[in-house]
């Protein structure tokens, strides 16, 4: 059977090439496509963007699929809905399922209020697997765990979950073919999961209510001889590559298995000509000596690590996020890791519930004390299914609905004493907060440049047209002079 994916991304560098980098790869689709093929099925993509829908049935067209696999989070879903909309009227034989994030919160709510015949409950690999065999025999879905299914009476068939995929490794990797095409800076940085669940339960986030989705463990790893399996099949498909990103919720869930992972990708380095460097993500936790687990990560070619900070102050943190580390602890892993030579990202929010202009700086504070050696700012967006978009609702903050323009760049909230202008003056200020006096003037005010033209999108359509005309302008220079230089 051919089975089309849908992707949406809605600030895209191009409608041609609308996935900016290899770490922009959505993993769920990727896994679900690499299943469906080694069962001999075919699949095939597309990448949509709000200035160009109408690529989803250039693909129908060319494809020609029998099934067509939705996914993405609250603000996608809302493009998505009206997109199927569409598709249905034009192409109503095609089954149409949506998955991801969003469909997993809020199954009732998605299968109610929108055109997909099937919304699919966590993992989505061996559903879409069973999905796909029944339709391919002629028969109409049922009985299919982890789907929602839209009977043709209208009536919903609500099916129970299976156990999360407790062997991780028993999946193929990931496909990442499919999405070459659509790739603006395809020998970029790949990702490689490590990982899947987060053994934490930060209210901002969905996965302390995925967890409740499925029976099982939700915190799993991958075995390190897999993942170094991946990485040769990785270097094998692009020779070049220098850098990976190793994507799992935090490195440090298990030190045993951490270690044990750095020792095999040091092995792994002592057999390249050329080594790869790697970077992950770690989640401070209370009291840690991160000594000898950032020794090995430098040992292993870690050139970083990224920390979620989110905000500054403790009080904002232990009440609001659940978050329950000191600023003491936090200082403490940015200097050991700074001690062993990794260099530091470190990830915050702004514009949180109760939050105050005071406690802002005390973020701020703490990233002008770390210097760290990039960051990322974003907005809060009170994602429904959330525990603290419960907190929203409870605080009155979403009488007035939510913007959903540029989510996590435009401030969704009016906070008491915290206004959205405010909160998105931090935004753009924040580099020159930072770095001011710490790094070159040109430098800072760029930085504030560039966080102010990502969060309007006229600027961002004008930046855009600059950075085209910029290229045009180039590349008829060295065509000039390859012109001349052949003659």
């Amino acid at each position: 059977m051919r089975v089309l994916f849908v992707h949406s991304e809605e600030d895209p560098p191009s409608k041609e090439k609308p996935v900016l980098i290899q770490e922009r790869v959505q993993f769920g689709i990727s896994y679900i496509s690499a299943v469906l093929r080694r069962e001999g099925h075919e699949t095939s993509l597309a990448v949509l963007t709000r200035e160009a829908p109408e690529v989803l049935f250039d693909e129908v067209r060319s494809f020609d699929p029998s099934l067509v696999c939705f996914t993405g989070v609250y603000t996608e879903y809302l493009f998505l809905r009206e997109v199927v909309r569409s598709l249905k009227r034009k192409r109503p034989d095609l089954f149409t399922v949506l998955g991801g994030p969003h469909a997993t919160l809020n199954p009732m709510e998605c299968a109610k209020e929108s055109d997909f015949d099937a919304v699919c409950v966590g993992e989505g690999e061996y559903p879409a697997l069973e999905l796909v065999e029944q339709l391919e025999s002629g028969r109409y879905p049922s009985g299919i765990a982890n789907l929602v299914i839209k009977r043709p009476d209208g009536s919903l068939e609500v099916n129970p979950p299976r156990p999360f995929l407790e062997d991780l490794d028993s999946l193929p990797f990931p496909d990442r073919e499919m999405w070459r095409r659509w790739l603006a800076i395809p020998d970029s940085r790949p990702s490689v999961l490590v990982g899947r669940g987060c053994p934490f339960a930060c209210t901002y986030c969905s996965n302390h209510a995925i967890r409740r989705a499925a029976p099982g463990r939700y915190v799993r790893l991958r075995g390190p001889e897999g993942v170094v399996e991946e990485l040769r099949d990785l270097k094998r498909r692009q020779p070049n590559i220098g850098e990976v990103y190793l994507e799992v919720e935090t490195l440090g869930v298990d030190t045993d298995w951490a270690l044990e992972l750095c020792e095999k990708l040091k092995k792994f380095n002592s057999e390249m000509e050329t080594p790869i460097f790697f970077g992950s993500n770690l989640r401070v936790t209370p009291g840690r000596d991160y000594s000898r687990l950032f020794q090995a990560f430098a040992e292993s070619n870690f050139k970083f690590v990224n920390m979620g900070l989110e905000s500054g102050s403790e009080r904002i943190r232990r009440e609001v996020l659940k978050r329950n580390y000191s600023n003491q602890d936090f200082v403490r892993a940015v200097r050991a890791a700074r001690e062993h030579g990794l260099q530091v990202g470190i990830y915050n929010l702004v514009g949180l519930p109760t939050e105050t202009r005071k406690e802002f700086m005390e973020t701020v504070k703490m990233n002008r004390l770390c210097q760290p050696d990039w960051f990322l700012l974003s907005v809060f967006f009170p994602y429904p299914g959330t525990e603290l978009h419960r907190r929203c609702e409870e605080l009155g903050l979403l009488k007035r609905g939510l913007n959903h323009e540029l989510e996590r760049r435009k401030p969704a909230l009016d906070l008491p004493g915290f206004s959205k202008l405010e909160i998105a003056a931090c935004r753009t200020l924040f580099p020159l907060l930072v770095y001011g006096g710490h790094r070159p003037w040109r430098e800072v005010l760029w930085l504030v440049a560039l966080a102010q033209i990502h969060s309007d999108k006229r600027l961002i359509k004008l930046y855009k047209r600059l950075a085209r005309l910029r290229d045009v302008v180039l590349n008829g220079g060295r065509d000039a002079r390859a012109g001349r230089e052949s003659a």
